[in-house]
């Protein structure tokens, strides 16, 4: 673990910090609170509104205690290509279900079925969130809404809390804590996606210059459709489309059949569709009954189509592919115990910060796994952390940050081009012809171009008061994007969503995982320590 400097600023102490407020940061609070820690929770956003969840709808991996329960996670296994960890499900699956109990008995409002059951399946974002904030309050969490947290502080060998900035007034704030929960989301690669504005990957950048190693970066290459020009990246509506031309004519899929059912395993038909020109949708496969539910259960997924004076049911209107990264892709934060510790002392990861290859394999777990896994996964962290805290006591951190790139130039600052930056990292994570399908000699020309832009942000960005969070997003995206290139170099086959146009078919010998560590030098490396947990597991 690299030291840096010590800091000056406010200063606040606590057992447990959680960065990040969406539902994994949440459920880590409480966790934490629960098990008698002194709770802070810094959000970058607004704790309740800020993420992926807060504006949508989303189902959960709910099922009960009882034999359904060891055969729908086998059956989700053998979606997982190989490299999810049985046991790892089972303990989501179990926690998960908990905690929607909890939500019952706490009187959140689920929805009933026409017989007047609960139906507890099924979140609805901005209340599931809202309601989430209201406990978490409750529970004495102090909470910094607006406060993004820019790095790590080290005592020199365990993470001991983190520093950030007020997005109101500029200001520095400083939390000493007995342990740390990154629960930052993941990396949308400044894509446009619904709630996904904040997701830059700062928990990653955070972890990996306190020596954390990350996991399935090879596994970005989810991508959703939506309407053309439209960040509502939910793809529910399109299992009853149908896709042409502009002039209506059908897109045909390989076998010479009209293309349809945009989330039937047709995104491949429909990536090369769109490499060929504009892609058109219709909505008309819905039958009537099925159109006014859609509308009901699925009422943002229309506002689009709504503000445009179109009929998504009778009307062709142009669609895109969405990237999302790691988002609903896979990769994150490497996880090494049961309570979502890392390899670095006293740093914990949850959600999608966390990798979930432990649930998803080289699958993506967007939707209904994401949700479970966050609740999960936050509260295996929130009491592994809180556990920490209390066998290390609770004596003062020294607090030396870790930050470097766009905090502490290694060279000169300088001015920089932002906006240059920007289009530099998303030009290799979000063209079909480059992320969705891949090549050795386009991942390595990649790279090659995104280690110029690393280095012009290690050497010479930098900022002033708020901006200082702008300039650390830059540097996330971009030192996300390296490891998410880097990894699916060296991993030489295709599986899940990770797809190499010039190597089409999965290796048997490939069914591992790759950790990815280092900033200015990224190494790829088997995890032969997963390979063996899955083996046992099975």
């Amino acid at each position: 673990m690299t030291n840096g400097r010590k800091q000056a600023g406010s200063q606040i102490e606590t057992d447990v910090l959680i960065v990040g407020g969406g539902p994994a940061g949440g459920w880590a609070a409480l966790a934490a609170a629960g098990a008698g820690a002194r709770v802070v929770l810094a959000d970058k956003g607004y704790h309740g509104t800020s993420g992926a969840t807060a504006p949508s709808n989303t189902g959960t991996w709910c099922v009960p205690p009882g034999e359904a329960r060891a055969e729908a996670v086998e059956r989700r296994w053998q979606r997982t290509h190989g490299l999810a960890d049985r046991r790892w499900m089972h303990r989501t699956v179990h926690q998960a279900y908990a905690n929607l109990l909890q939500l019952v008995e706490w009187g959140y409002a689920f929805p009933r079925d026409d017989q007047g059951n609960l139906y507890i399946a099924n979140l609805r974002g901005p209340d599931y969130m809202h309601f989430l904030r209201r406990k978490v309050k409750a529970a004495g969490v102090t909470i910094l809404d607006h406060h993004p947290a820019l790095e790590l502080l080290t005592d020199g060998d365990v993470v001991t809390g983190a520093a950030g900035l007020s997005r109101r007034t500029g200001d520095d704030w400083h939390v000493h804590a007995g342990a740390v929960v990154l629960a930052t989301g993941g990396c949308a690669f400044f894509e446009r996606l619904m709630g996904g504005g904040g997701l830059t990957g700062d928990g990653y950048l955070m972890a990996a210059e306190a020596g954390a190693a990350l996991s399935g970066m090879e596994f970005t290459g989810k991508y959703t459709l939506a309407p053309f020009d439209s960040s509502l990246n939910k793809g529910l509506p399109y299992r009853w489309a149908s896709f042409h031309r502009q002039d209506g004519t059908p897109i045909l899929d390989s076998r010479g059949r009209p293309l349809t059912n945009g989330i039937g395993g047709t995104d491949h038909e429909l990536a090369r569709a769109l490499l060929d020109g504009p892609v058109f949708a219709r909505l008309g496969l819905a039958e009537p009954a099925m159109q006014d539910w859609l509308r009901r259960g699925q009422p943002n997924c229309f506002l689009p189509y709504d503000r445009r004076g179109i009929d998504p049911f009778t009307q062709l209107f142009r669609v895109n592919l969405t990237a999302e990264g790691t988002v609903r892709g896979t990769g994150g934060i490497r996880l090494v115990g049961d309570d979502c510790a890392t390899d670095v002392p006293g740093l914990y990861a949850a959600g999608d910060a966390a990798s979930r290859e432990n649930v998803t394999g080289a699958s993506s777990g967007g939707g209904a796994m994401n949700a479970s896994w966050a609740m999960a996964s936050g509260w295996f962290a929130g009491a592994g952390a809180a556990r920490h805290a209390r066998q290390r006591g609770t004596r003062r951190a020294v607090g030396l940050a870790l930050g470097q790139a766009g905090l502490r130039p290694a060279a000169a600052a300088r001015p920089v081009d932002h906006a240059a930056l920007v289009e530099s990292v998303r030009a290799e994570t979000i063209p079909l012809d480059r992320n969705f399908f891949r090549t050795g000699d386009g991942l390595a020309a990649g790279r090659e171009r995104l280690e110029g832009v690393w280095a012009e942000i290690r050497d010479h960005l930098s900022a002033q008061g708020a901006e200082r969070l702008r300039v650390r997003e830059i540097a996330a995206v971009v030192a996300s994007a390296r490891w998410s290139l880097a990894a699916a170099e060296v991993r030489r086959e295709s599986r899940g969503v990770h797809r190499r146009a010039d190597l089409p078919e999965t290796d048997a010998a490939w069914t591992r995982r790759l950790i990815v560590s280092g900033l200015d030098q990224v190494e790829v490396s088997p995890d032969f320590t997963a390979a063996q947990a899955q083996e046992r597991a099975s």
